[in-house]
């Protein structure tokens, strides 16, 4: 418990002091101002900054970096993972213009000889998986059962990387996700590898909510991937059961919307609007007779 502590404040000091020095001068790109970088409007079309994604991927890896009691390979895997899987996902923030959207989009483009970036970022993503799960070992004692272990293992980060990056659409919506299921695995095997992302995603809380900033493709996705890293600390049956899940969620999320699955049930609408502005609702317009 001690160290899972001394992970979460490390994570929430260190993404509070990049989200700080991030915002106060938001770096340019080929002679772009910073804002022109990084602003973004959201689903208010209000003004927000994607520094918030770049803020949590250097406040999760520098609170791993400096966490306690975290194994050798363990600290690299969760590097790895979440700096990678961040710094594909700023990628696309960056250079995506979102004509191709999902798997399907993508695959879709691929078809008419179109590399999106959003395909550079899957498959960049499922080979990040790979190298992370690779770095964390196995404890199986055959070549062929590490292997498996690997292939799943690098699924689950994978997996979970994308499927975080699709409940960002909300203030706030990605990191209460990201809370709802990374506090479970902060109670087992896990903990030492979410101790620092949770801390940095509830630092950042409150600019996600207060709608000054979002986590992006850079931070959702760095968020899912460090989670998935920590769920592979369980075991083989719970394993399976994650990535089933994953796999399930990632598939219905190209027919059925989240947002409005989320609204139309009462418990989620409840927890989705917390701490969150009202939704402004336009008025009925007024009948003459």
């Amino acid at each position: 418990m001690k160290r899972l502590l001394i992970g979460g404040v490390l994570g929430a000091a260190a993404a509070r002091a990049a989200y700080t020095a991030l915002t106060r001068r938001p770096p340019g790109l080929n002679g772009l101002t910073g804002q022109e970088v990084w602003g973004r409007v959201n689903h208010r079309s209000e003004p927000v900054t994607l520094l918030e994604g770049p803020a949590f991927v250097a406040g999760a890896a520098a609170a791993t970096l400096a966490a306690p009691g975290l194994p050798a390979r363990l600290r690299a895997a969760a590097l790895v993972a979440g700096t990678a899987s961040g710094l594909l996902g700023a990628y696309d923030d960056l250079a995506g213009n979102g004509s191709s959207r999902g798997f399907k989009g993508h695959l879709t483009a691929l078809t008419r000889g179109e590399v999106t970036t959003g395909a550079v970022k899957v498959l960049g993503i499922g080979t990040t998986g790979l190298a992370a799960a690779a770095l964390a070992g196995s404890p199986a004692r055959t070549a062929p059962g590490r292997a498996l272990d690997t292939l799943l293992n690098g699924a689950i980060i994978a997996a979970s990387a994308n499927l975080m990056n699709l409940f960002d659409l909300r203030p706030g919506r990605a990191i209460k996700v990201g809370l709802l299921t990374g506090l479970p695995l902060a109670a087992g095997a896990g903990a030492a590898v979410v101790a620092a992302p949770l801390g940095a995603a509830v630092a950042l809380l409150p600019e996600d909510l207060g709608e000054r900033a979002m986590l992006g493709d850079a931070g959702a996705n760095a968020l899912g991937a460090l989670l998935g890293l920590s769920a592979t600390r369980l075991p083989l049956p719970a394993r399976l059961g994650v990535l089933g899940g994953l796999v399930a969620l990632n598939a219905a999320s190209e027919y059925v919307s989240f947002t409005k699955v989320i609204r139309e049930s009462p418990p989620l609408n409840w927890v989705d609007m917390l701490g969150r502005r009202p939704v402004e609702t336009k008025p009925e317009p007024v009948q003459v007779r």
